[in-house]
């Protein structure tokens, strides 16, 4: 019987960890499948506050969890597959293990969507990216491509423009799914040149990092090839919610549902980070969100005089 579960181990589960620990709540903290969530896939982080020179993103990670085991964090890897919020405490299982909690933390994050190309996991910070807030920077007078037909894609093709000395907007249709608006500010921006109806087939790295793509026409099934020093995938995000679907509410595509700050609808249930959070999607908003569940949970268990 734990007095706080917190699942996932990203920005927003160990800093929500940091604070419960701190708060003498003796946290346990559920790695999931992904321990360290998205930061442990970065290379190089320069937007987190209070490191001038930017960190390695594993190692800030790595400090975190330092950070939240000194304060009396307990940690046990492996993934939940099943919750019961249907009354307190809580049952949380894990593979073969089951844990009891007074308070639920969800901090189980998202998964960034990826073409499923061979080596394309592998090359993630050596030239890929799903986040161009993140890396764009590093593109400084290259030339990169964004893949997608959405919003987000728009998005971030006018954003890397600021970086690169030209950008590709790779879709497998003529049409795109973004907003009319993002459409033309996209369209009418010098830097951006749209590349359809192409599907990547495969990202050229022969040295262990990007050096270009080869694309193939879906109508013509012809070939061609672009040298590039990035490619940013933005085919969207899958919130880690499977095992919450009819127990915690959620919107139309998987993000679990915050009332108030972190506070759902069962008592005792607060959810941190990209789990809930489809805009922002940063490391340091994540932590924000992780630290008030913590401030949150602690409220809610002094309450119920836990």
């Amino acid at each position: 019987m734990y007095n706080v579960v917190i699942i996932g181990s990203g920005c927003a589960g160990l800093t929500a960890a940091i604070y419960a620990g701190r708060a003498n709540l003796k946290p346990l903290v559920v790695d999931g499948h992904e321990p360290g969530g998205q930061l442990s896939l970065t290379t190089h982080v320069e937007n987190f506050p209070g490191f001038p020179e930017g960190i390695m993103g594993p190692e800030l990670i790595e400090n975190m969890r330092k950070q939240a085991q000194k304060f009396g964090a307990e940690f046990k890897a492996g993934a939940v597959t099943e919750v019961d919020v249907s009354r307190r405490p809580f049952k949380i299982i894990a593979g073969k293990d089951t844990y009891e909690a007074q308070a639920l933390i969800v901090a189980a994050g998202a998964s960034a969507r990826l073409l499923g190309l061979k080596g394309e996991r592998e090359l993630i910070g050596h030239g890929v990216s799903t986040c161009a807030t993140c890396d764009g920077y590093f593109f400084r007078g290259k030339s990169i491509a964004v893949v997608g037909g959405g919003d987000s894609a728009m998005e971030e093709a006018n954003f890397l423009s600021r970086y690169a000395s030209e950008v590709y907007v790779i879709h497998r249709r003529n049409e795109f799914r973004a907003s009319k608006i993002m459409i033309d500010r996209a369209k009418a921006n010098e830097k951006i040149e749209f590349v359809t109806p192409f599907a990547v087939e495969e990202i050229l790295a022969p040295q262990g990092f990007v050096e270009g793509v080869r694309l193939r026409h879906l109508e013509s099934k012809d070939t061609r090839q672009i040298a590039l020093a990035g490619v940013f995938v933005a085919i969207g995000h899958d919130p880690n919610t499977i095992i919450f679907k009819g127990k915690l509410e959620m919107d139309a595509n998987g993000y679990l549902l915050a009332q108030h700050g972190s506070l759902t609808t069962i008592p005792g249930v607060f959810v941190a980070g990209d789990v809930q959070d489809h805009r922002y999607r940063q490391a340091v908003t994540a932590a924000g969100s992780g630290c008030m569940a913590a401030i949150d949970a602690e409220k809610f268990l002094e309450e119920h005089k836990h």
